[in-house]
């Protein structure tokens, strides 16, 4: 990974000025590709504390990307302590070097640390990018979960850690 760009990875709150700011470009991503933001519930506190985590990650002091996890019930691959990946996003303007990948290493370090064997992750048939990401990353497909497991966009994944 040393060809990788250095992305400094803070954990912060969900409620982070620049966590907020990243947040409401990925939601204005969604509104164009998918015709409305990501209406699904999140619990900023889910975030907080063993059952979870918020990263955003900084070049030369800059907010570029972030990724989170958060301890969720779904199962899978025969996981028995799983977390779920959400708010992976890079800005438009640095995607291609490397960066989702060294967000997603990160989530999966720090899942594994905190005890969980399992991530999963939904994401949608308009981000071919995403799905590229995780299937690379040795994701599996796994049946719909969640706030988007009927919709005919949804795909969900998952990777024992």
């Amino acid at each position: 990974m040393s060809d990788l760009p250095t992305l400094d990875l803070r954990p912060v709150g969900y409620d982070h000025p620049d966590a907020i700011a990243l947040v409401a470009r990925v939601q204005q991503e969604y509104v164009v590709r998918y015709g409305s933001p990501d209406d699904s519930p999140v619990d900023l506190a889910e975030f907080r504390g063993a059952g979870g985590l918020f990263l955003v990650g900084y070049l030369d002091g800059t907010a570029v990307a972030t990724g989170a996890w958060r301890s969720s019930r779904v199962t899978a691959l025969g996981g028995t302590r799983a977390a779920e990946i959400k708010r992976m996003y890079v800005v438009p303007e640095r995607r291609g070097s490397g960066l989702a990948r060294v967000v997603l290493a990160e989530l999966e370090r720090t899942a594994a640390v905190a005890g969980f064997d399992l991530l999963v992750l939904e994401t949608g048939l308009k981000q071919p990018e995403a799905i590229g990401l995780y299937e690379s990353a040795g994701y599996l497909p796994v049946p719909g979960f969640g706030h988007y497991r009927d919709s005919p966009l949804s795909r969900c994944f998952a990777k024992r850690l």
